[in-house]
């Protein structure tokens, strides 16, 4: 347990990320593949493509029956996509031949339809082919036992096309954490109903569930947690199986705040620090109940969110065994800023590029910790060291982007 400093935000999400283990892998139908992270490296069960076949409408031929210009030869069948013509080609003849179909047995070149005419019931040649011309060989695009995709890579709508098309149709995907998700506070009410006085509509389980989702974990809505003493323990009881709990609300110092005296005197949970040096999120505190990691969010919902964004979000890129850092950008500030105190601060701010590809950031005009509509409007979040100097107009700043979707 820590003193009564306040701990700096980069050690506390390091000590998050410590107390994080990657998680396991599963089998996973292509179809359901999409965005997942694989397990293993991936190989081709076949080549692609599998055969020769032509890349353009023509005629397959031999190069040897094409010597001079204009050549005369007979068309003897025809080869499709599904439909291969399954004689071999003799000397003096020629084949019919479509985009994607199989190349004849025998035949070294295709000539392009643009390049023949109709004389007589006869192909006429006008153009001098290569050797090979509009040919696609076998293994052009990738051949069996070729490494396709790495291990840990997030599988995008193209790579699920790769895959599908190098004959895999199950693959090892990273298993998606199970998060649940407990909203605290007697005056919340559920998306959909009316707030009565004092009531206010819980729209932090919508925030955290959202971002899960599109971090690649699997939300749990737990529900609304009453603000009563061990109502947060009863709640854990009741919900195993699960790789970690974020909880918003109740975190803070308030009569009506239990959570974090549920976790520091329950026998079976464990508190590994509470309140961090950043603005918005002082009251942010983590531990675990028995093995399961519990990451306590403050309830004030931009606090909520740029919370997920700083701790929630890289713990899930590290139960999926990708890189949890932040990356930090640059940008010139278009205002003053005052001197920062002692904690690290995060400005809603939009970001836009000028016409010669400099970036600026404006942050919001309030930065109330209770305006959603204005996390809303903001694309990045301007980062201010604590008992950083003020700083003048047109300044460099360091802004972190959001995540996709968030």
């Amino acid at each position: 347990m820590q003193n009564n400093k306040l701990l700096s935000v980069s050690i506390a999400r390091e000590k998050m990320l410590q107390a994080i283990s990657p998680l396991s892998s599963e089998k996973c139908s292509i179809f359901a593949a999409h965005n997942r992270i694989v397990a293993e490296d991936l190989f081709a069960l076949i080549s692609h493509p599998a055969e020769a076949v032509s890349s353009m409408d023509g005629y397959a031929a031999r190069l040897s029956d094409i010597v001079n210009i204009p050549t005369c030869l007979p068309e003897v069948g025809t080869s499709r996509a599904g439909y291969a013509y399954k004689k071999p080609l003799l000397a003096g003849q020629l084949v019919r031949i479509f985009t994607g179909a199989v190349i004849p047995q025998g035949c070294d070149t295709v000539i392009l339809q643009e390049d023949t005419q109709n004389v007589l019931g006869k192909i006429q040649i006008n153009e001098l082919p290569k050797l090979g011309q509009f040919i696609r060989y076998p293994g052009l695009d990738f051949s069996a036992g070729q490494k396709i995709v790495s291990k840990n890579s997030i599988l995008t709508a193209r790579s699920c096309a790769l895959i599908a098309l190098a004959g895999l149709s199950e693959l090892p995907v990273i298993r998606k954490p199970k998060i649940g998700i407990l909203t605290s506070g007697d005056e919340l009410v559920a998306p959909g109903q009316i707030p009565k006085s004092g009531q206010l509509i819980n729209s932090n389980n919508i925030l955290l569930s959202s971002l899960i989702k599109a971090s690649g974990g699997e939300p749990i809505d737990l529900g609304i947690l009453a603000d009563k003493s061990g109502a947060l323990i009863e709640t854990l009881k009741n919900s195993p199986n699960l790789d970690l709990v974020v909880t918003t609300g109740g975190a803070s110092v308030g009569d009506h705040d239990f959570i974090t005296n549920d976790i520091k005197n329950n026998p079976n949970a464990a508190l590994s620090f509470w309140k961090i040096a950043m603005r918005p999120g002082k009251p942010l505190l983590f531990g675990k109940y028995e093995n399961t990691p519990v990451l306590g969010l403050p309830g004030n919902p931009v606090s909520a969110g740029v919370c997920a964004v700083l701790f929630l979000a890289p713990v899930i890129k590290k139960f999926l065994r990708l890189n949890p850092s932040l990356s930090y950008s640059k940008a010139l500030i278009t205002e003053d800023l005052s001197k920062n105190d002692r904690r690290e601060e995060y400005l809603r701010a939009k970001l836009v590029t000028d016409d010669e590809g400099i970036r600026h950031v404006t942050p919001a005009i309030r930065q109330d910790s209770s305006m959603l509509a204005t996390l809303n409007e903001a694309d990045c979040l301007i980062l201010r060291p604590a008992f950083a100097p003020k700083i003048k107009k047109s300044s460099t700043v360091s802004i972190l982007n959001f995540p996709n979707l968030f």
